[in-house]
């Protein structure tokens, strides 16, 4: 797969920046909007052949539902002027319960959006509460209902666990509340302390908790008929499962536009600086923006494929296993954490627990 295969668009802008979030992300402030939704047509232009054609589109953040629907109008024109969007297979935008209208459903509809990932993280007034978030529990039911009725789109709703002294109770009341909204896609993220966030002082529930709260995870999810394709991450079908994320899970190439996006086109790995200003100023003089690049050498790519696929329940395929670590597959299979077939190594439910130790007993 080409890097115009999939595409990231990252939108920096949130209300407000949640106190765990380590992604770049800003309020909007004195930015000139208009100048960043026609900067990054610009970026694809650059970056990309004439008459790109992707098959994934991902508008991330930030809180992409956040653009009025004038600006999101002026982006999409934009890619449409540069990009060839007819072998489109999937096109999701993230965006946060109680931040737009029934009307906002419609017009990403009528734009050709087919995915909505819903920020929910959980459907307790404490929690949501802790996490600094501005939506209630009811607001991410009617939300679900919103983009049913009015947009006919797939439905993701993102949930978080770990959070310091949550309960196995509480975490099975937001997992039975997200499976009662029936949606297409629940992802299961645990709560990570990253340094530099107002999180970063708190202390993590043990190791034991942890477990537990990823295992409930699991037996319930999959017990309401839902398929666990990644670590993080379940879908009602195969039908349902984010394509785009697939794609980077198998390693393949993908171009990322925005403040702070990532990508990788024909092994150079590629950063934008995380300035929404410069990034603006940079393009509107038909430069790309600056940021930071290093080509990958084949053992950095056989370690991140290793990593990346040992994720999924696609698992890795056995030529990334060297002849001196076929003895460890052999033995992760005999331990139950594995399972070898003709093609590939494929982590059972134990396995994915340990899968970044796994990971590195195999690279």
């Amino acid at each position: 797969m080409q890097a115009e295969e999939h595409i990231y668009v990252h939108i920096p802008f949130c209300h407000r920046v949640c106190p765990y979030c380590a992604f770049y992300k800003h309020t909007p402030g004195a930015t000139n909007v208009r100048g960043f939704v026609e900067a990054v047509p610009t970026e694809a232009k650059l970056r990309l052949p004439e008459g790109a054609s992707p098959q994934t589109l991902y508008f991330g953040g930030g809180t992409p539902s956040m653009l009025s629907p004038t600006h999101l109008q002026l982006l999409v024109d934009g890619l449409r002027q540069r990009l060839d969007f007819s072998r489109l297979r999937e096109w999701s935008l993230e965006a946060n319960p109680a931040t737009f209208t029934a009307s906002k459903v419609r017009h990403w509809r009528e734009l050709g959006i087919t995915r909505i990932s819903l920020g929910a993280q959980s459907f307790l007034e404490s929690e949501l509460l802790f996490l600094g978030r501005e939506h209630s529990p009811a607001d991410i039911a009617q939300s679900v209902r919103m983009l049913r009725e009015e947009g006919g789109m797939q439905v993701n709703i993102d949930l978080m666990f770990c959070l310091p002294n949550q309960s196995t109770e509480a975490w099975r009341r937001s997992l039975e509340q997200a499976v009662a909204c029936e949606p297409d896609h629940i992802s299961t993220y645990s709560l990570t302390l990253e340094p530099e966030t107002p999180f970063a002082t708190l202390t993590a529930p043990a190791e034991e908790t942890q477990v537990q709260l990823y295992a409930l995870a699991h037996d319930l999810l999959t017990a309401a008929g839902f398929r666990h394709y990644e670590v993080s991450n379940y879908a009602r079908s195969a039908s349902t499962r984010c394509l785009h994320n697939l794609s980077c899970w198998r390693g393949e190439d993908y171009t990322g536009l925005g403040p702070g996006a990532c990508g990788t086109i024909n092994g150079v790995r590629y950063e934008n600086a995380h300035d929404t200003t410069r990034y603006i100023a940079s393009l509107a003089q038909g430069l790309l923006p600056p940021g930071s690049a290093e080509t990958l050498t084949a053992p950095q790519r056989r370690v991140e494929l290793i990593g990346l696929g040992l994720r999924t329940d696609e698992g890795i395929p056995l030529s990334l296993i060297t002849a001196n670590r076929t003895a460890v597959a052999s033995s992760l299979a005999s331990d139950g954490l594995c399972i070898l077939t003709p093609t590939h190594l494929i982590l059972t439910p134990r396995g994915l627990l340990l899968a970044d130790e796994i990971a590195l007993q195999l690279m």
